[in-house]
């Protein structure tokens, strides 16, 4: 008998170890992913799958003993270091799931901003694609195809792991009209743009320069442009009507790549943004200084920096500086 005592003695010690002994060794966070549409049985699975336990026997225990699962809450279940086996069942069992933060910097393309829904959420890249466009979808939010894009202000958001793509849209929608409220819409106005069209002017300004001190000059020559009625003959904007962003010169062949986001061949700004600008370069758009400029190049110094000018002449003698410097770096090159 004493034998028989012991023995239960020692596993009732073992399960409650089990039970309450953290379920991670190390410093570092981990998920339980619970899908949407889940069953008992898939999470279950999952609890094994995950490699969050080796099998499922305590778990099924203690579901038992509080009763779970009344319903399955899907979601992303953080465990940390102290996170025992009860305590990750109760969160299951109260839907207590952790928020996912999304940073968004630079993005190009809506497929870059799929593949990064994709790989952060439960809603996959394809239903994103999908969304994004279907101009049915975005009516609502008063974009379409071509300006879908401008919704997304860089930032870090904070979204359920199981929550639908226009769940995300809608968060990136009111977050875009909180930035817009106020002076910035008033300052667009200004200038005699739309929002959407400060936002695909800024893309380019991006894509032009990294240099600070350069960007709102850079913003004056388009807005130069625009005013007199000039083709804004920007570079990055044939990237990316060739989705080739890695041209490091453009040539005369590519300036006649046929799209209507080639400033080249087309009058005014694109239909929509070539990338998400960061703040700062929105607010050096709004904030252009008032110029005379109309051309700039990069300085032959290749520093970040580059020259500008308000009559053509004088442009010309900057570019045959800066193309010097590059055929020196990389050679001559022809159409």
């Amino acid at each position: 008998m004493r034998p028989l005592i012991g023995l239960l003695l020692l596993f009732g010690i073992f399960s409650a170890y089990i039970l309450f002994s953290p379920l991670s060794g190390s410093n570092e966070k981990k998920y339980f992913f619970v899908k949407t549409g889940s069953n008992f049985k898939d999470v279950q699975n999952e609890i094994v799958n995950q490699e969050i336990l080796s099998s499922t026997f305590y778990f099924d225990i203690i579901c038992k003993l509080i009763n779970y699962p009344g319903k399955i809450n899907p979601g992303r279940f953080e465990i940390t270091q102290s996170t025992t086996l009860f305590g990750l069942i109760r969160k299951l069992k109260s839907g207590q799931q952790k928020e996912v933060r999304l940073v968004i910097n630079k993005l190009r393309t809506k497929e870059d901003l799929a593949s990064k829904i994709g790989r952060q959420f439960e809603a996959d890249s394809i239903e994103a694609i999908h969304f994004m466009y279907n101009n049915d979808s975005l009516k609502k939010y008063k974009i379409d195809t071509n300006t879908m894009m401008c919704l997304v202000i860089p930032n870090s958001y904070l979204f359920w792991w199981n929550g639908s793509f226009d769940k995300i849209i809608y968060r990136l929608k009111s977050q875009h009209d909180l930035f817009w409220e106020g002076k910035r819409t008033e300052k667009a106005k200004k200038l005699g743009l739309s929002t959407n069209e400060v936002y695909t002017l800024a893309s380019i300004v991006e894509e032009e320069t990294n240099a600070t001190a350069d960007k709102g000059k850079v913003a004056s020559v388009y807005l130069n442009r625009l005013k007199k009625g000039m083709k804004l003959e920007a570079d990055p904007t044939v990237k990316f009507a060739m989705r080739n962003f890695e041209l490091k010169r453009i040539l005369h062949g590519h300036l006649t790549y046929p799209s209507p986001y080639n400033t080249y061949l087309n009058k005014g700004l694109p239909p929509g943004p070539i990338c998400t600008p960061s703040i700062s370069t929105i607010d050096a758009v709004l904030n252009a200084p008032t110029t005379d400029f109309l051309f700039f190049v990069a300085k032959p110094d290749l520093n970040g920096l580059s020259n500008f000018s308000a009559d053509y002449n004088t442009h010309l003698k900057y570019a045959k500086l800066y193309q010097d410097a590059l055929d020196k770096l990389f050679g001559k090159t022809s159409d």
